[in-house]
């Protein structure tokens, strides 16, 4: 017989506290309660530090492996658990928290969100729900309230189905973050840092000061060819070579595994990023077209990367307008 039982309601998560211990029972309240449903793919958990676990998505196109390509974090500290991103759809966020519970019986009381981008943001419900604080860099307004991110939703809506589906809904953040944001939590210090409108309309990164480990979010690629999108590639180098000063001891990025040499993981964004400004550049300042500049271009250094096939042309391209518009707002 159980001698004490105190249930307390976060939004529609019951949480029970039995003798002093809280159980990470997320048992969904039976009224209004949503069944996601679950992922086949595989999700492992791997620790860099002391307190910093992260789940690593496997490279690849949005839609590849169910949606799980880009990483998400978390730390565990005496008093919850902080979340660094919460993945590409419910299905996968109920699967990373599944994974939390098994390192922890802490709650899920923050989680930072490094830039509003899908495959980053379709899990937030999951913890949102759970009651944790969602805190997210300026910018996140504008993508939410823009005609892309409607357009986006229904697509993946289509694009994976069963995982994002119509239960599946933008959260919006409880804090914006415009500065550096320093808090204090269950013994472990944090550092938020605002990084601007660099790889999109606000990044944000996480330096846990007490583990020396930085959460860089979509400003590094590892071991892969980033995705420029509709980046400021000018905005996201300089943001890059800030960080190659920074003082960490390993780097978690957004896409591919942890790096134990963190300026060398700073230093591939970078000088792929500056490379294609550079070949594009010259075509911009020489008036050649976009088609006879790519195809005229040495890119063997690059080639052999994941995702070059699906992204770099892309990218080439993003970086030739983007140049373009650089020149004109010069003159």
């Amino acid at each position: 017989m159980l001698s004490r039982v105190i249930t307390c309601y976060a939004r529609n998560v019951l949480r029970i506290i039995t003798c002093g211990l809280t159980t990470a029972f997320l048992v969904p309240l039976a009224l209004g309660a949503t069944q996601y449903p679950p992922v086949t793919v595989d999700v492992p958990v791997f620790q860099v530090a002391e307190h910093t676990h992260y789940v690593r998505g496997v490279p690849g196109t949005a839609t590849d492996n169910e949606g799980f390509i880009s990483n998400a974090g978390f730390v565990v500290t005496e008093d919850g658990v902080v979340v660094f991103d919460a993945l590409g759809s419910p299905s996968l966020a109920v699967e990373l928290r599944r994974r939390i519970a098994e390192v922890t019986d802490q709650p899920v009381t923050r989680v930072i969100v490094s830039h509003y981008h899908a495959d980053h943001i379709y899990g937030l419900q999951v913890f949102a729900d759970e009651g944790a604080e969602i805190i997210a860099p300026r910018g996140a307004y504008e993508y939410l309230e823009s005609f892309t991110a409607a357009e986006r939703l229904d697509e993946r809506r289509f694009s994976l189905d069963p995982w994002v589906n119509e239960d599946t809904r933008l959260v919006r953040p409880d804090l914006l973050v415009e500065n550096e944001y320093r808090f204090s939590q269950g013994g472990v210090d944090f550092q938020v840092n605002y990084m601007g409108s660099a790889h999109s309309d606000g990044d944000m990164t996480l330096l846990v000061l007490t583990d020396g480990v930085l959460f860089s979010g979509d400003l590094i690629f590892e071991g892969r060819v980033p995705f420029v999108g509709d980046a400021d590639s000018k905005r996201w180098l300089e943001t890059l070579r800030s960080l190659e000063q920074g003082d960490f001891v390993a780097l978690i990025p957004g896409h591919g595994p942890a790096a134990r040499d963190p300026k060398k993981a700073v230093a591939r964004t970078a000088e792929y990023l500056a490379y294609v400004r550079q070949v594009m550049g010259e075509a911009v300042g020489n008036f050649t077209d976009f088609a006879s500049a790519y195809d005229n271009a040495d890119w063997s250094q690059f080639e052999r990367m994941p995702a070059f096939e699906a992204a770099h042309r892309r990218n080439a391209y993003q970086v030739f307008l983007s140049m373009e518009a650089e020149l004109m707002s010069d003159d």
